[in-house]
């Protein structure tokens, strides 16, 4: 489990459960489960691209990945989000059919864009994957405040000159960073559990943001670390135990909730469609 071979598997599941569990904690309060999903879905068509012109998968997914924050964005403005969401879904979703139907490996392709291959991992794609990761949480990190206002209250944000529109636009952004350094690892399917599974479990286990964050970092990590673990004693795919994990993780942060809830007599308040049940404290 720790042989040589194994180094670059668990220096990138660990990079990519960070990068999940940081950028999933906004996924959780902004109520952008459905973005999360689309998103993921929409971009494996660049790595099926970028296979058939023979580059770095990684340059396709970011490439892909910007069309899809640029569809998304823009007719998100003049409409309904999830139908936004949908839309760039589908139309991506189509061109990578077309793209991986041109490949030999067609099956193979597939799998490996849809469910991941964190046990293929080289020695080439450790610098970039840590490149955009890092990348992903610095923009977190400087974003962290206007991020929070716009997610908890869209009206006090733009009193206090912070631009709703110009937020969804830099979170998009950074999700579509997170999802290109994902995908490759846990595949289109889990990067949504790894982000949103981890988070849901921590806001509801806590209700201060910055808490929160680490927090949904920690269980990603232990969930992506865990799942690799089990699955080479097993030899079962990794991708149950992550998804398996992340909905133990929430269900258990669920029951938490609800248990200090009846027992202390806290006061129900739901952020975000996905949101535990506590209120969150700002400051």
């Amino acid at each position: 489990m720790f042989s040589s071979f194994m180094i670059n598997t668990w220096i990138v599941a660990t990079l990519v459960a960070v990068v999940a569990g940081v950028v999933g904690f906004f996924v959780v309060i902004r109520g952008s489960s459905f973005a999360a999903h689309a998103l993921p879905l929409g971009t494996f068509p660049g790595a099926a691209a970028a296979h058939l012109i023979g580059v770095n998968e990684l340059f396709g997914l970011i490439a892909f990945a910007g069309l899809g924050v640029i569809g998304i964005n823009r007719l998100g403005r003049r409409g309904r989000h999830e139908v936004a969401n949908a839309l760039s879904l589908v139309m991506l979703l189509g061109l990578g059919a077309l793209f991986l139907s041109m490949t030999r490996e067609y099956s193979q392709e597939v799998y490996s864009l849809l469910f991941g291959e964190v046990l293929g991992v080289g020695n080439s794609d450790v610098a970039p994957i840590a490149a955009v990761s890092a990348l992903a949480v610095a923009a977190t990190a400087v974003l962290f405040r206007p991020l929070l206002l716009t997610s908890l209250s869209a009206e006090l944000a733009e009193a206090r000159g912070v631009s709703s529109q110009r937020m969804e636009l830099w979170f998009l952004s950074i999700l579509a960073l997170a999802t290109a350094a994902a995908l490759p690892v846990v595949g289109a399917l889990l990067v949504f559990s790894l982000m949103v599974g981890p988070a849901a479990a921590a806001r509801s286990l806590t209700s201060r943001p910055v808490r929160a964050m680490f927090l949904s970092a920690a269980i990603a990590l232990i969930t992506v670390w865990a799942a690799i673990a089990l699955s080479y004693v097993s030899d079962w795919p990794i991708g149950f135990f992550v998804g398996t994990i992340s909905a133990v993780a929430y269900l258990v942060g669920r029951s938490w909730a609800w248990w200090r809830t009846r027992r202390v007599g806290d006061s129900p308040a739901i952020v975000g469609s996905d949101a535990a049940v506590r209120p969150v404290e700002v400051g």
